[in-house]
């Protein structure tokens, strides 16, 4: 009985899993990561002016279409103010009492887009080295008075609207046709595409 008593208390070895990181294992991996950062973090700080002088030329070419769409959808005017004084737009779908689609104050505004809101840098403007897509860059905005105006069948003003990030040599000109075919167009160091 006393032979039973002790193979009962006879304690088993439970196998311990250690699998896992070390100290140093992770010391090394966080010391590639620090030099692989140090190497793509220049590229990352060219990259982001370019992505948003890139989606600010995006969103004006959309609402460009907005406002060709409103137009022939309410068959009336509609137009985008240029403020480039100021580095902002609006959209507008009436130009009010004065009948004149730079007078915002009574225009009714259904979108106003600064440029600023896109980051710091992008602005009205074009590279040094960019040549206009029409005849002159004007004051980087090439509609007359700074309007585009859309009329009830799609047509309208023709002209241009320059943007550059003041950190890149990128320039976009994004415009209209008088058919009103819009189009965004890229500086790639020597022609638009």
């Amino acid at each position: 009985m006393l032979v039973e008593i002790t193979q009962k208390t006879k304690r088993q070895r439970i196998p311990v899993d250690r699998s896992g990181f070390t100290v140093i294992e992770i010391m090394i991996a966080l010391g590639i990561m620090a030099i692989m950062a140090a190497f793509v973090a220049p590229d990352l700080l060219d990259w982001l002016p370019n992505m948003r002088l890139k989606s600010a030329a995006r969103d004006l070419y959309a609402n460009m279409q907005k406002a060709r769409g409103l137009a022939v959808r309410d068959n009336a005017d509609r137009a985008i103010y240029f403020d480039t004084a100021n580095d902002r737009y609006f959209l507008c779908t009436d130009k009010g009492a004065d009948d004149d689609w730079t007078t915002i104050a009574d225009n009714t505004v259904l979108a106003t887009v600064t440029l600023a809101s896109y980051g710091s840098g992008v602005a009205y403007g074009h590279n040094v080295n960019a040549t206009p897509v029409g005849t002159t860059f004007d004051d980087d905005v090439t509609y007359a008075g700074d309007v585009l105006v859309f009329n009830s069948r799609g047509t309208g003003s023709a002209g241009y609207v320059y943007l550059v990030h003041q950190d890149a040599s990128t320039t976009y000109a994004v415009g209209t046709r008088s058919s009103g075919v819009i189009k965004l167009l890229k500086w790639n160091g020597s022609s638009w595409q």
